[in-house]
């Protein structure tokens, strides 16, 4: 019974570790792909700083502080204040927009809402609801399209509100569709396709570089812990490795009589 038990459990786990990159991945057919790595400090040091600049007026990452952020990333609190915090003065407290809210009734819509059509979201656990791939497809998928209000539509979410705020430097893209090619076995589908039509402040590789590290940093911002959570993974499979070989052998020795 304790042999099937530990057997059962390690199945358990297997099956869990399989299916969790592909929930965290948020699934669907997404341009790109992006792998992240918040043990790079360089990294997640640009993002922070990408996020600050040009994120934050309008979303909060509001379960995430200032003197975390610091402290997690290397950051000395002098540079901290100076480059980062344009919401607060108090390093303790949560790294909040500076978008108006409007009126307190929660039935009045905030400004950003007059303006957007919906309020812009909180971004903390972005990262972990959609998956990096998302997120990075996204801030390269923004293209022109008269027809918005905003000027601009995405192919990663149609209908999008946000305006494309890092259209400077990414430059301005158009929407071409593909005929499929003789041999597609596509289903007859259209692929989709962006072509930069407006030079922007970076190159497509500097601009893809540059989402990257904004990207890193959103799943950094999603679990702060994370880092500590996969150095722990090894020592504590381990463990259980150890646990579950040591049950095995007390299970054989208390049953060996009976068998």
């Amino acid at each position: 019974m304790a042999t099937n038990v530990v057997v059962r459990a390690f199945v358990a786990a297997a099956v869990l570790g399989a299916t969790l990159p592909v929930l965290a991945s948020g699934g669907g057919d997404l341009p790109f792909s992006f792998k992240p790595d918040t043990g790079n400090m360089a990294s997640l040091q640009r993002g922070a700083r990408n996020y600050m600049n040009y994120c934050a007026g309008c979303h909060s990452l509001k379960y995430l502080r200032y003197n975390r952020l610091g402290k997690d990333l290397e950051i000395p609190e002098a540079s901290l204040r100076q480059h980062l915090m344009f919401t607060s003065d108090k390093v303790g407290d949560h790294i909040l927009s500076s978008m108006p809210r409007g009126s307190q009734d929660p039935t009045v819509p905030s400004d950003s809402e007059k303006w957007f059509g919906r309020a812009p979201p909180d971004l903390s656990l972005t990262a972990r609801e959609r998956g990096p791939d998302w997120i990075y497809s996204y801030l390269l998928s923004f293209y022109i399209d008269a027809s918005r209000a905003t000027g601009v539509n995405n192919l990663v979410l149609p209908g999008v509100s946000m305006p494309h705020v890092l259209g400077d430097l990414q430059g301005w893209q158009k929407h071409v569709v593909e005929a499929p090619t003789e041999g597609d076995h596509g289903g007859g589908h259209h692929k989709p396709k962006l072509e930069i039509v407006i030079k922007g402040a970076l190159t497509p590789a500097e601009y893809k570089d540059f989402v990257a590290d904004l990207t890193n940093f959103m799943v950094y911002a999603a679990e702060p812990g994370r880092n500590q959570r996969i150095a722990l993974g090894v020592p504590v499979l381990a463990f259980t490795v150890l646990f579950g070989l040591f049950a095995w052998l007390l299970k054989r020795e208390y049953w060996k009589d009976v068998h």
